[in-house]
């Protein structure tokens, strides 16, 4: 291999690295903005907006990164705490929004199985209660 093509796999590799970077960044930026607006929107009490900012933020999904599990910690307590009040709908619509975002994430491995699991048995057990009211 002569000197001008080991210097061009190397620019080339250099860039695709950076481009990773660049994009992990970005990612990285964008669940912590949505995090953020699911917070605020949950001091505010806007369900809608909180259950959108935290689902948008497990859409973001960044291996390990602590964001995604407590995203996925306050769309089930905005489960809980509806079904405590007994809106089973609300608690349903939080629910199934932590579950399926886990399965948007889905390439290699699917992240956040055992929310999926408590996220079934959970729906498992309110939807018969939506039927009833």
């Amino acid at each position: 291999m002569n000197q001008q093509t080991k210097s061009i796999l190397l620019n080339g590799m250099v860039i695709a690295v950076i481009c990773l970077l660049l994009f992990l960044a970005g990612t990285w930026w964008r669940l912590e903005s949505q995090y953020k607006l699911g917070e605020d929107a949950l001091r505010r009490g806007d369900f809608p907006a909180a259950v959108a900012g935290f689902e948008s933020a497990i859409h973001m999904y960044i291996p390990f990164h602590p964001k995604i599990e407590q995203a996925a910690g306050q769309l089930w307590r905005i489960g809980e705490i509806n079904e405590q009040l007994g809106d089973i709908n609300r608690a349903l619509i939080a629910y199934r929004s932590l579950r399926s975002s886990f399965y948007a994430d889905h390439w290699l491995v699917t992240p956040g199985k055992e929310w999926i699991v408590r996220c079934d048995k959970k729906i498992a057990a309110l939807v018969p209660l939506q039927r009833e009211r």
